[in-house]
């Protein structure tokens, strides 16, 4: 038989169903060119090389090895698997390695939902946090209304979310994160700035500058009327919180916003809180993720991150 010449393959075996032990032995016998040798090498005995060599040949239909003198050399054939086994254990090296890296979060990716005001003025911190300790793992932040924020969980467009106001509750596991408040705001310059005990029929001729339908700040402004038996009189509808301030600032209007996001804005002194009874309303912002989803090794490690920032207000 030619050193390279085809044997009668296994019937009922393919081409790929060799496992990664018989790659392992070939390499090593190819290395060594000596069954005894690669025996040594790999804690097995030489017949039970022999045979996985054997065993590989009638898989594949080619003669890998050949007798040359007192020893072996490879076939042309089994040059050619040689340099293709090389490439094969070296990619699964590699995978191994990124599946290690993976479980140790050294690698990862994770999209986390906010609805506006979460998204903006809570999570940058603790997406720092999380950037310091895993820093291998990409983050995308997907900010939106709270409506589009529970659409994207019930898609699959985000692992998890942080949000207020969740219609849809049964569909998703809800988790405290923190407590927050809504106060209203003015320009300094406003009429009703500096007055203490206002109520709301003392804002309800005034005008409102609010959110787009499905913002959680309008929810909650619109219902904090209606339940006192009062409607909004006057409203503007603006796109974002950051030109609501601005429009407030400018005496467009007031506005109820989340204490966080007029933070530097009462401190500069370019908006002012006003002294409205019942205010500031108390609210919170919960961790969400869609249930019997289940979260990635990554989004896991976020949200127990955000979780252990719960424990100074529970």
């Amino acid at each position: 038989m030619s050193e390279s010449g085809a044997i009668k393959p296994v019937v009922g075996s393919g081409q790929t169903d060799f496992t990664v032990h018989q790659l392992t032995v070939f390499r090593t016998v190819a290395r060594h060119l000596s069954y005894t040798k690669a025996a040594e090498a790999l804690y097995l005995s030489q017949p039970a090389i022999s045979q996985q060599i054997k065993t590989l040949e009638q898989m594949l239909g080619l003669r890998l090895f050949v007798r040359s003198g007192r020893g072996i050399v490879l076939t042309s054939a089994g040059q050619e698997f040689l340099l293709q086994t090389e490439h094969l254990l070296v990619l699964l090296a590699e995978t191994a390695s990124v599946v290690h890296e993976i479980h140790d979060l050294g690698r990862g990716s994770i999209v986390v939902g906010a609805s506006t005001s979460a998204g903006t003025y809570v999570l940058p911190p603790l997406l720092g946090a999380f950037h310091v300790q895993y820093p291998q793992v990409h983050v995308t932040l997907m900010v939106a209304n709270r409506r589009t924020v529970e659409e994207y969980l019930l898609t699959h467009q985000v692992d998890l979310a942080v949000m207020s106001l969740i219609e849809q509750r049964d569909h998703f596991t809800v988790e405290f994160l923190m407590p927050y408040e809504l106060v209203v705001v003015a320009a300094p310059s406003h009429r009703l700035a500096g007055r203490s005990g206002l109520t709301l029929n003392d804002l309800q001729q005034e005008m409102f500058l609010l959110r787009e339908q499905g913002s959680g700040t309008r929810r909650d402004t619109e219902q904090h009327f209606t339940h006192a038996g009062l409607r909004v009189q006057d409203s503007l509808e603006l796109g974002s919180i950051e030109a609501i301030k601005e429009g407030v600032a400018a005496e467009l209007g007031i506005a109820m916003l989340s204490r966080e996001s007029v933070t530097f804005e009462i401190a500069s002194g370019d908006l002012v809180v006003l002294d409205v009874e019942g205010f500031p309303l108390k609210r919170q912002w919960y961790v969400v993720h869609l249930k019997g989803r289940r979260l990635s090794l990554a989004a896991v490690a976020f949200r127990e991150l955000l979780l252990q920032n719960r424990a100074g207000f529970q």
